[in-house]
């Protein structure tokens, strides 16, 4: 990676993609908001889909922000359409033959975020360094979907990605 990306992860069961990753569930199970290496990734099911086995990027993930979708970029005042990470999910199941009709919490690898002392969330500038990588082993069949989170309009406490722009992820899967 270039750094500074966000990268929405999604997994699903590829037996039943009724079955998700949950963050929601894993916050509970490991007692933290982001992800660390070590953890269990669970589904909605809370059955362990994955295991975090190495974070090359200094614990900079996040489980708190939805991906981003065109009723955001609304929000925030964009006009007309915008890419983003629900939109990208959709494209990349149906493309695989499946039409889902819920945008799961992705997990955030390389993304920025903080709940201060008053509970307010903010995302101060990305610090994820060019090369940042994680590993993570299924611990059963998948289907998983990374999008390169296009998120880049100027929202004061909220730089999502580099000033720079949106980059591209290398996603490389081993047996």
């Amino acid at each position: 990676m270039k750094g500074a990306q966000a990268a929405d992860f999604f997994a699903y069961n590829a037996e039943t993609i009724s079955e998700w990753l949950s963050p929601m569930h894993t916050w509970v199970l490991n007692r933290s908001v982001k992800p660390r290496e070590g953890q269990s990734l669970i589904s909605r099911f809370r059955r362990p889909m994955l295991t975090f086995t190495e974070d090359g990027a200094g614990g900079v993930h996040d489980m708190m922000l939805a991906a981003c979708d065109q009723f955001r970029y609304e929000q925030y005042g964009h006009e007309g359409h915008h890419p983003s990470c629900a939109e990208n999910l959709h494209i990349a199941m149906r493309r695989e033959g499946y039409e889902i009709d819920v945008v799961p919490q992705p997990i955030n690898f390389f993304t920025n975020t903080f709940i201060d002392a008053d509970s307010a969330l903010s995302s101060p500038p990305n610090p994820v360094l060019p090369g940042a990588y994680v590993e993570l082993e299924a611990l059963m069949d998948l289907i998983c979907v990374v999008s390169s989170c296009p998120f880049d309009l100027a929202i004061p406490d909220w730089l999502i990605n580099s000033e720079g722009g949106v980059t591209e992820l290398i996603v490389e899967v081993k047996d």
